[in-house]
């Protein structure tokens, strides 16, 4: 079953992507290799957060937030 949200104006899309964690990872000149490797999930996982397909567990996400040195907000 496919994931959707919905949007102020009615219309139902796919999850969106999390395009804040991409940019971060990029900033830092990361790839999502690096980037899996260093919180300790696969590179797949990491493609998945950024794709919208995966929804990470806070302790994933405070473990990314570090790597980043972002917020749980900024993220």
């Amino acid at each position: 079953m496919e994931k959707k949200c919905y949007f102020i104006n009615g219309g139902e899309h796919k999850v969106a992507k999390n395009i804040a964690i991409k940019v971060a990872r990029a900033e830092k000149d990361m790839t999502q290799k690096v980037l899996a490797e260093a919180v300790g999930v696969s590179r797949q996982t990491i493609n998945a957060i950024e794709k919208g397909e995966y929804n990470p567990t806070i302790k994933l996400c405070c473990k990314i937030c570090r790597v980043l040195d972002k917020r749980l907000d900024d993220l």
